[in-house]
């Protein structure tokens, strides 16, 4: 079991201090029940999974882990570039020690992650993929209560993303996930229940498909732009400074790229026609909106022909 008591957690950069990336956030996730988090770019989710992991700490609050936890798979941060893949795996199973052979368990991370020669290679020569599959592949390695999932099902080809799931699904028989994917398919596979952030707040689901709906409640409604009774769109105010051009820039762009990972997903998926236009259109919406973004910046970057 792992509970999350009074949770507040910012970050602060360059003198400046921003807003709550959670804020007052208290769950219980009850052992051996698969999670699937949920929400928009930018609501939280991995900064969520590595305070879990305790790869970072709250500025209030605590989180109590009764159980063996993994560190968040996808996030491949950890590794020491310099360093070969065999000799980080190396170095993680000596640490871990205890009951594990340590030639048991690079064997096993060698085998799973598919890296070939480059197994032996400095990490900084790796492209962000091979990371994340040496990172997959070491934390399944290893037996833990609660194993913790960023994109983790995402990376690699085909192949490698079918065995990954199923890696998951033989997991999920003998422990239990935290999940972030976009992948709805995967997390009603894989998960019982779910969270949702929005605002920096979240809330528990018992049914990950109640999860879901309210995502889809709020990507809706913010692909959904005010419509004048005459039919024609309301325009929001442009920025007036550079600096307002910027910010609205990277509220676009984190929009675009939720709405088009959604779309991707709608395509691989196959899902009916129907069901999937409503995907595109948000995407579509998404990529008319970013580009006029992109245009406004360029527009107050350009020097006016009288100064």
């Amino acid at each position: 079991m792992i509970e999350i008591n009074g949770l507040y957690k910012r970050y602060h950069r360059q003198r400046r201090v921003y807003d709550w990336v959670l804020e007052d956030i208290n769950l219980t996730i009850p052992k051996g029940v698969s999670v699937g988090l949920l929400g928009r770019n930018g609501a939280g989710k991995s900064t969520l999974l590595r305070l879990i992991a305790g790869m970072d700490t709250p500025d209030r609050g605590e989180i109590v882990r009764r159980s063996r936890v993994s560190w968040p798979i996808g996030l491949s941060g950890g590794f020491q570039g310099s360093m070969t893949g065999r000799q980080n795996v190396k170095f993680v199973a000596r640490v871990h020690g205890g009951r594990y052979n340590v030639e048991d368990i690079i064997d096993k991370v060698r085998d799973f992650a598919e890296l070939g020669d480059a197994f032996d290679e400095p990490i900084k020569t790796y492209s962000s993929g091979m990371r994340a599959r040496l990172n997959f592949g070491l934390s399944l390695a290893f037996e833990f209560d609660v194993y913790l999932s960023d994109e983790a099902t995402s990376v690699g080809d085909r192949a490698f993303k079918a065995k990954a799931t199923k890696a998951f699904k033989e997991k999920v028989n003998q422990a239990s996930l935290i999940m972030v994917s976009h992948s709805e398919g995967i997390l009603k596979d894989l998960c019982q229940a779910g969270i949702y952030l929005e605002n920096g707040r979240a809330w528990w689901y018992d049914d990950i498909n109640d999860a879901i709906t309210a995502y889809h409640k709020e990507t809706e409604n913010a692909a959904v732009t005010d419509v004048k009774a005459d039919g024609e769109a309301e325009r929001q105010p442009k920025p007036k400074t550079l600096s307002e051009a910027r910010v609205h820039l990277q509220k676009c762009k984190a929009e675009f790229d939720d709405a088009k990972a959604h779309f991707e997903q709608a395509k691989a998926d196959e899902l009916p026609p129907h069901e999937r236009k409503a995907f595109g259109d948000v995407f579509r919406n998404a990529r008319e909106r970013l580009h006029d973004a992109r245009r406004q910046v360029q527009a107050l970057q350009t020097p006016r022909d009288d100064e």
